[in-house]
């Protein structure tokens, strides 16, 4: 398992850390030119980019919530809204969605949010050993199991993706 200390800590891998689960830390020179920050880790850090996760805040009646899937892939808005109990949900605004998590655009992680969002998974992470989501910086990525992403994160399972 690995430690946190001064110089790599974030509220991610303390989140991590604390609730006692396996990962592994990945660091990476971010490029800030970078148009994509999950495909720029998967691309700089040599992994299949089914396997690096983006964590995206949507807005669901008014309530921020997280859908967290494959940078290779699209969200279903309708699908993640059917996920998280409702009828319709849309992107949430950048700077509200930075502000509720504590986390800059490009390094939101689903884990050790300011304040704890609800979650769903794209079904598809689950086919996989580990998969990498921020670890909260540009350029750090943790990689777990999917079922600890689910059991940290207390997600719903879903198919989000188009």
């Amino acid at each position: 398992m690995a430690r946190t200390n001064d110089r790599d800590a974030t509220p991610a891998l303390a989140a991590l850390t604390r609730a006692g689960v396996a990962f592994t830390r990945h660091a990476y020179d971010h490029d800030p030119r970078a148009e994509s920050y999950g495909q720029e880790a998967a691309e700089r850090l040599g992994v299949d980019a089914a396997r690096v996760l983006k964590t995206l805040v949507v807005d669901v009646a008014g309530e921020l919530c997280v859908a967290v899937l494959p940078v290779s892939r699209q969200l279903d808005l309708k699908a993640a809204a059917v996920a998280l109990g409702a009828k319709k949900a849309v992107l949430a605004e950048p700077g509200r969605a930075q502000r509720s998590t504590g986390y800059v655009l490009g390094a939101i992680s689903p884990v050790g949010q300011r304040t704890p969002l609800r979650t769903t998974i794209d079904a598809s992470a689950t086919a996989h050993e580990t998969v990498l989501v921020s670890a909260g910086r540009r350029g750090l990525e943790a990689e777990l199991t999917p079922a600890d992403l689910v059991r940290v994160t207390g997600a719903v399972v879903a198919a989000l993706t188009r």
